[in-house]
């Protein structure tokens, strides 16, 4: 063998890189396809973790604040953790206990729905029938059914509504708000730990930009979101109350509460306005009143406020949203579609920080084609034209 030919320890180095490649690249796809069914068979677990967690980066900038005013860590959290709770604890108050007082009349006003459809009805005649049969077993409950009306009645407090929740959900909640408070108790700790443990100094600063952007942006964008969709509540609290919608508070808090799922939330928000004006109004022009004045907020919202507010830091590509929000209804349902949007933002900040993979050239880097490209560099060098 020439001195200047590879050795073949180096084939066997090349070859073992190139299987190492091969089963990390099996392994990354196997991890892929698997995790969306874990995600959802352990919903029970990753939902709350995965939700206190974007909570928890959302409240990031209030504890900074708090610290920065010489607040100890500890005593921030439990801060930041309180005012949660009592936010959380006004938008159930505002909304859950009414919509369970409001639609348990629901069997009752059928009646009223039917006779507001009536003058639409008329102009399907195909379907009417059908329609009548639907609404009429709908109007008509079973005597189990109706003990079971009966039996049920609102909670009237949030301390009862919380009572009468099933223990797993209890449980859940417990649990993410500890996730919430450790997390946000560790943050300052964490953070530094995680930037001093870098090996370089360019490393470290990647890492604090990485880690600052996904605080900035996922911060950002669900304050500025909450204080929009606030607004866009009270604006058609304001009217539904003008027009004399009962429960004018709470529609405006289901309107906010929906607005934070894209595309779909405000159009579900709509039907529900919609079927609520037509159990509560006479007149089927009134009745729809309430949905078209969803329609034409959310659309001056969607097409002025947002983009003037927002503007292009925030803007996420429609077909990435869809994308979420297709997913992570799938693994998780609703509270899946709320969280949609800032797990996208996260994963957005992450992967644009640690750049693309280079699927190929992780794959042959020390593989087939350099291997091929240094045999024709050494039969150059040599004279060899590999026909001897």
């Amino acid at each position: 063998m020439s001195a200047g030919e590879p050795g073949e320890g180096s084939t066997v180095g090349m070859r073992r890189d190139r299987l190492l490649a091969a089963l990390t690249l099996i392994a990354g796809i196997g991890l892929v396809i698997g995790l969306p069914f874990a995600l959802k068979e352990g919903a029970e677990f990753f939902l709350p973790t995965t939700a206190a967690l974007v909570i928890a980066v959302a409240l990031v900038p209030v504890l900074e604040w708090l610290e920065r005013h010489r607040v100890p860590s500890p005593l921030a959290a439990f801060t930041c953790v309180i005012l949660f709770l009592v936010a959380a604890s006004i938008a159930i108050t505002a909304i859950v206990i009414p919509a369970t007082e409001f639609f348990r009349k629901l069997p009752e006003r059928i009646d009223r729905v039917q006779m507001n459809l009536a003058p639409l009805l008329e102009l399907y005649t195909s379907l009417e029938k059908s329609l009548n049969r639907t609404v009429r077993h709908l109007a008509s409950p079973g005597p189990i059914h109706a003990a079971q009306t009966a039996a049920v009645a609102p909670p009237s407090s949030v301390l009862e509504l919380i009572a009468t929740s099933a223990p797993t959900a209890i449980i859940q909640v417990f649990f993410g708000i500890l996730v919430v408070y450790f997390f946000l108790s560790g943050w300052t700790r964490l953070r530094k730990r995680t930037i001093t443990s870098r090996s370089s100094f360019g490393g470290a600063m990647a890492t604090a930009r990485v880690i600052q952007d996904v605080v900035d942006d996922t911060s950002a964008y669900l304050g500025t979101i909450t204080i929009i969709n606030l607004s866009l509540g009270l604006v058609i609290a304001f009217l539904l109350w003008l027009m004399g919608m009962p429960y004018p508070l709470m529609w405006g808090g289901i309107v906010a509460l929906f607005n934070y799922v894209p595309y779909f939330g405000p159009i579900a928000a709509a039907a529900l306005l919609g079927l609520a004006g037509l159990m509560t109004f006479q007149d089927i022009w009134v009745a729809l009143l309430p949905a078209f004045i969803m329609i034409g907020c959310h659309m001056l919202e969607a097409n002025a406020v947002t983009p003037f507010i927002v503007g292009h830091r925030l803007t996420i590509n429609p077909i990435m949203i869809l994308i979420s929000l297709s997913f992570w209804s799938w693994v998780w349902g609703t509270p899946g579609a709320l969280l949609a949007v800032p797990l996208l933002i996260i994963i957005q900040t992450v992967m644009g920080a640690a750049g693309k993979p280079d699927i190929a050239g992780f794959l042959f880097e020390h593989g087939t084609l350099t291997q091929q490209q240094r045999s024709r560099a050494w039969r150059s060098a040599t004279g060899d034209d590999g026909t001897g």
